[in-house]
C-alpha cells in the first residue's frame, strides 16, 4: 500500500456473498482477516451505512471502502547473527539463541530477533509492532521458529497455532526424580495476581485452558531430562506447569531458583512441525542442544 488513503466503490452483483469475503475478492491486496478490521474500524459502509463482516450482500449494493495508509515502522534492521534452517517466498525458519528477545517491547526497542529478520530479508508481514511473528519463546529459551514473510502466510500459520496442529517439541532439564515418567498437565494458567510480570495456575474463569505432556528422556543423578510437548500455546506455559507440580526447570530464577551450573533456564525448542503456507505439505526441523546446554548435562552427568 502507498501512504495515502485508498478509497474504493463497488456496485454488487450477486447476492449471497459476505460482505469481508466480497472486499478481500475485490482488493486483492487485502485478505480477509484486514476487511474485517477496516469493517470493524468503520472503514467499510454498504449502501451508506456502516456493515458488519457477515453481512450478506444483495445485487445492487452500493460498498464504499477506505483503505488508510499503514502505520510507519520505526524498527531498525540489525546485523545480527541468527541460523537460518529454511526459506521460500512464504517463511523463514530459524534457531533462534538465547538470550535474544523476540519482538520490540516498552523497555526493549532493539537488539531483538525481529531486527535480525529485517536485516535478512528488508520486510515482513504487516504487523507493524511485531512484524512476521506468530508465535515466540521466551528471551532465555533457544530454539526453532518460523516467521512469515508476508501476511497471507502469516494468517495460514496462525491458524495452525490456533487449531493446535503444530507439533512443538521441547527439552527441559528439572531437578528431581520426575515421576510417572510420562504424563499430562492440565491446569488454566493467568497473569500471577501478586506480580504481573509471572503467570500462575489459576481458576478457569481467571486463567486461560492449558495442556502440557511430558515424556522422561533419562535420570541424570538428581535430574531428570524431559521432552516436553505443550498441546496449548500460553506464557511461560511449561515453565509454570512444570513448577507447579514441583519440579521447576533448572536455571529457572522465575518459577524455581537459580542454578551454579547454568545462567539461564534450560528450555531449548527442539523441534517444530507444520504445513508449509504455500503447498500444505507437512514439515518438521529440528535444532541441536546448543553448547551451554550440553555442558551443563555433562557437568552433572
Amino acid at each position: 500500500m502507498s501512504g495515502i488513503l485508498k478509497e474504493f466503490r463497488f456496485t454488487v452483483e450477486q447476492s449471497g456473498i459476505r460482505l469481508d469475503k466480497y472486499i478481500s475478492e475485490m482488493c486483492p491486496e487485502l485478505s480477509r482477516t484486514q476487511a474485517q478490521r477496516l469493517i470493524g474500524e468503520g472503514r467499510v459502509t454498504v449502501n451508506d451505512n456502516l456493515g458488519k463482516a457477515s453481512y450478506k450482500l444483495s445485487a445492487g449494493d452500493r460498498v464504499h471502502v477506505k483503505i488508510p495508509p499503514p502505520t510507519p515502522s520505526h524498527l531498525t534492521p540489525e546485523n545480527i547473527p541468527v541460523p537460518i534452517l529454511y526459506e521460500d517466498d512464504d517463511i523463514l525458519v530459524v534457531d533462534k539463541p538465547a538470550g535474544l528477545i523476540v519482538h520490540p517491547a516498552p523497555g526493549h526497542t532493539g537488539h531483538t530477533l525481529v531486527n535480525a529478520v529485517l536485516s535478512h530479508l528488508g520486510t515482513l508481514s504487516d504487523d507493524v509492532q511485531r512484524p512476521g511473528i506468530v508465535h515466540r519463546l521466551d528471551k532465555d529459551t533457544s530454539g526453532v521458529m518460523v516467521i512469515a514473510r508476508n501476511t497471507v502466510a502469516h494468517e495460514n500459520l496462525a491458524a495452525q497455532f490456533k487449531k493446535h496442529t503444530v507439533k512443538k517439541v521441547y527439552l527441559a532439564l528439572v531437578r528431581g526424580y520426575l515421576t510417572p515418567e510420562e504424563c499430562v498437565i492440565e491446569a488454566s494458567i493467568g497473569r500471577d495476581t501478586g506480580d504481573r510480570k509471572k503467570m500462575a495456575i489459576s481458576g478457569e474463569s481467571r486463567g486461560k485452558k492449558a495442556l502440557t505432556r511430558y515424556k522422561v528422556i533419562r535420570f541424570l543423578g538428581n535430574y531428570t531430562l524431559l521432552e516436553v510437548m505443550p498441546q496449548t500455546g500460553r506464557t511461560h506455559q511449561i515453565r509454570v506447569h512444570l513448577a507447579a507440580i514441583g519440579y521447576p526447570v533448572v536455571g529457572d530464577a522465575t518459577y524455581g531458583i537459580k542454578s551454579p551450573i547454568l545462567s539461564r533456564q534450560f528450555l531449548h525448542a527442539r523441534k517444530l512441525g507444520f504445513s508449509l503456507p504455500s503447498t500444505g505439505k507437512y514439515v518438521e526441523f529440528t535444532s541441536p542442544l546448543p553448547e551451554d546446554l550440553e555442558k551443563a548435562l555433562k557437568a552433572i552427568g
